[in-house]
């Protein structure tokens, strides 16, 4: 893993321990405390998000056994306390300068370094500086969720050695380095005691620049410093917080001094140009493990489990012996990449930079399942960086990503992959903003209650910062809503877009608000009782559309959709499935559109199939009540292939967000009443056609003879309903043609029509051939009368012998 070359070193990695609470101590709330290593990740997650020139990109916090924390980012050159050369006044204030900006940085977003040191600051040779482990402050809640002292005793300013202070904490450090670059080390042979009382003992020092040079036999090194710089740093030491120059002041004054303007560097092309998070991301796949670098340079030590078992446990939960804590280890574990670059090395440098006109490169992958592509180094590298420059293009490539995101969608860059489908565009930020997220509210009691049940497997989701979050998003979201309330199950629903967004809290609410009225248009009206229904009577019929004999089944022992398939629908599953496979079953829904759910349920009965057909009430409840392993991938492709095999008119629902459609041709909708008796849906008089005209259809028409035999629909198959006998559910009790017309239709999968004078004999008939077991029937609406009105040129006189009997 080692290199000559120092730029093949693109990040590094360090290590503690989270603080440990003592015994089983609960909160407030009666449930056990969360355990300080998830809050230091869930706080840890908005670094993620940082990206400045002078501070180094956090890439991944990883929560490992026994409340370790593993932190990933960005590592250039070497640090300061590296560097044995004596630097120049120019090479001071560039680095100054560059320290200070990215000091700046962290102040103006309410975040404090306090561990400013020589050893976490780093250059390159091209004189570029960057702050590396400026966050451990800020995520461990100021050194609260960690047992060890945070900074080095010697950067430490006076009120930090008290326990107190804020952002000019940074500023006492930022002088004591500055003056260190000019000076030399500071208290080297020191322990860190007796350096913490020289500290405070400048506390009565009026000028502790020059009491700290004295003590080094140094004033005099000091006092030949150009005066701007021993201003600078005299501004920085002073024992009053209030008194020091804020880090604007700062970068005010560098702007001021006349050095030399640092060179620009040309970018890197081809793999070293690539985002530093997408590196990371390929080099994992190609078999990078962060925790056996740790392991060869002794941060992560194994021992036996029984040598920390306490000697004794207190009655306060407080533990005598065993594994004791330990301080800070500053040492941290540098990654080469020179195993992506092996990996990698036959991609050619044209295919770094992908044409939108240019025909994408195949890859073999693409057949495999998607868990297994989202694995594939090669196959991940391709798709990537097709994404970035489709992401880059957006809203203006919004097709292209719809149709790239219908093969699958990266992980990676999924969060801003469902915010293009969904159509989230203008300032988010600032709409977000704008909203009374803080406010009591009458739901705020109920939304307590529940978050704390809402995917708690989760590391970023059973934290304090995913609670507060997701509160936020709820209750902004109930806020811009007013016609809706809040229902259980809209906590489970928000969730996957906090999780994919869980440093943009405006983009996760942007996409909530567009994906429900999308799927689930006035599902959260307080009364919603006719909208459930009619989701349940077409999820019914959809059922009973591709699987028969299993609907029939339930129907007979009473098993209907209201005892099980509310919380599927309420939430759109996410109640039900892990986010692992909620964030797959998504990708499907934002690209197939708003009747995918209702197929994916009957994806579901249908993997349950056997099970259900064997089982009666008791058992189908209990069954649902603990829902076995679902295969999301094959559930998801068999509930695509339905979806796009039905005709679009028979998942049609009133209570949705669509246009209204005045054409007749088009009409499918009836009576609420009605629907909810019928067990087969119905079919547009325009999908008709369509099948008609592609030959997707076996047509049975159950007029009467002397009718029939006037006019009828060309290829059609007379059964009279009077002749048929409902109480025998054998396709050969209607006549051999009729019997080889649907066992065909059966074999060629064609959709089964049934045309009718009348709706109640179309109905009646349509449920006997489902208990038959005959699959894909559906009723003509408007029946035979509406398709002469509209389409008279379908009817022709049938010859003699053509009917079914």
């Amino acid at each position: 893993m080692h290199s000559d070359h120092e730029e093949n070193y693109k990040f590094a990695a360090c290590t503690f321990f989270a603080k440990s609470h003592p015994g089983e101590t609960c909160g407030s709330n009666g449930l056990p405390l969360t355990p300080s290593s998830i809050s230091i990740l869930g706080r840890a997650q908005r670094l993620l998000s940082i990206e400045h020139p002078n501070l180094c990109t956090y890439l991944d916090i990883i929560r490992g056994k026994h409340e370790r924390i593993i932190v990933v980012a960005e590592v250039i050159g070497k640090s300061l306390a590296d560097l044995k050369k004596k630097l120049s006044t120019e090479e001071i204030i560039n680095i100054a300068r560059q320290v200070a900006n990215g000091l700046q940085y962290l102040h103006a977003n309410n975040i404090t370094h306090r561990t400013l040191s020589d050893d976490n600051i780093l250059i390159d040779l091209n004189g570029k500086v960057k702050l590396f482990n400026y966050g451990i402050f800020y995520m461990t809640y100021g050194g609260s969720e960690v047992a060890f002292p945070l900074g080095q005793p010697r950067y430490l300013s006076p009120e930090t050695i008290l326990n107190s202070g804020g952002p000019t904490a940074d500023i006492w450090t930022f002088g004591v380095i500055l003056l260190e670059l000019c000076i030399g080390k500071l208290w080297a042979k020191l322990k860190p005691g007796p350096i913490l009382r020289r500290i405070l003992g400048l506390v009565h020092v009026n000028d502790p620049a020059k009491r700290i040079a004295r003590e080094h036999n140094s004033i005099e090194e000091y006092e030949q410093l150009p005066k701007y710089l021993q201003t600078l740093i005299e501004k920085c030491l002073q024992i009053c917080p209030s008194k020091r120059a804020t880090i604007t002041e700062i970068l005010q004054d560098l702007s001021n001094v006349d050095t030399k303007e640092m060179c620009a560097v040309k970018p890197p092309r081809g793999l070293m140009g690539c985002k530093l998070q997408y590196l990371y991301h390929w080099w994992q796949l190609a078999g990078g493990d962060i925790q056996v670098e740790l392991k060869r340079n002794g941060l992560i030590k194994n021992s036996p489990p029984i040598l920390s078992i306490p000697v004794a446990i207190l009655l306060d939960g407080c533990t005598i012996g065993g594994k004791t804590g330990v301080l800070y280890d500053r040492r941290i574990a540098k990654y080469s990449i020179e195993l992506l670059q092996s990996r990698l090395s036959h991609v050619s440098a044209h295919d770094y930079y992908p044409l939108m006109h240019e025909r994408k490169k195949q890859n073999d992958a693409v057949t495999l399942p998607k868990t297994i592509r989202e694995r594939d180094t090669e196959y991940q590298f391709y798709r990537l960086l097709w994404f970035q420059r489709l992401l880059h293009g957006y809203p203006y490539t919004a097709p292209y990503i719809r149709a790239e995101a219908e093969i699958d969608i990266p992980p990676l860059v999924r969060g801003d992959v469902w915010a293009a489908l969904l159509g989230v565009v203008g300032d988010i930020e600032e709409q977000y903003e704008r909203i009374d997220k803080e406010t009591p509210t009458p739901t705020d009691r109920q939304i307590d209650v529940d978050i704390p049940r809402c995917h708690q497997y989760c590391w970023l989701l059973c934290g304090s910062a995913g609670h507060r979050t997701l509160k936020r998003l709820l209750k902004a979201w109930l806020l811009t809503n007013p016609q809706y309330v809040y229902w259980q199950g809209l906590d489970s629903l928000t969730a996957p877009f906090m999780y994919l967004n869980f440093c943009n809290e405006a983009r996760a609410f942007a996409c909530l608000s567009a994906f429900v009225p999308k799927f689930l248009h006035k599902f959260f009206l307080k009364d919603n009782s006719a909208v459930i229904k009619e989701y349940l009577a077409k999820f019914w019929q959809m059922a009973a559309f591709h699987e028969p004999r299993l609907a029939t089944h339930l129907h007979d022992i009473n098993f209907v959709p209201e005892l099980f398939a509310i919380p599927w629908f309420l939430t759109m599953f996410s109640h039900v499935f892990p986010l692992h496979k909620i964030v797959h079953l998504w990708d499907a829904f934002l690209v197939e559109g708003p009747s995918l759910p209702l197929f994916m349920g009957v994806g579901i009965l249908r993997q349950l199939r056997d099970t259900l057909l064997e089982s009666g009430f008791n058992e189908c409840i209990l069954l649902f009540s603990d829902l076995p392993e679902i295969d999301i991938g094959e559930c998801v492709k068999e509930a695509i292939n339905m979806c796009r095999s039905s005709p679009r008119s028979i998942s049609y629902r009133r209570f949705t967000n669509d246009t209204v459609k005045k054409d007749a041709m088009d009409q499918v909708e009836i009576p609420m009443e009605v629907l909810f008796v019928e067990i087969c849906p119905r079919i547009s008089l325009s999908d008709f056609f369509s099948l008609i005209c592609e030959d997707k259809c076996c047509v049975v028409d159950i007029r009467s003879n002397l009718l029939y035999e006037k006019s009828c629909i060309d290829g059609s198959v007379n059964v009279p309903y009077s002749g048929v006998h409902l109480g025998r559910h054998e396709l050969r009790a209607l006549g051999p043609q009729p019997e080889r017309a649907l066992q065909q239709a059966i074999k060629m999968k064609r959709n089964v029509v049934i045309a009718s004078a009348e709706d109640e004999t179309a109905q009646l008939f349509s449920d006997y051939l489902v208990k038959c077991g005959v699959p894909r029937v559906c009723i003509l609406h408007g029946g035979i009368a509406a398709l002469q009105t509209h389409i008279p040129s379908l009817f022709i006189t049938p010859p003699t012998g053509n009917t079914g009997k």
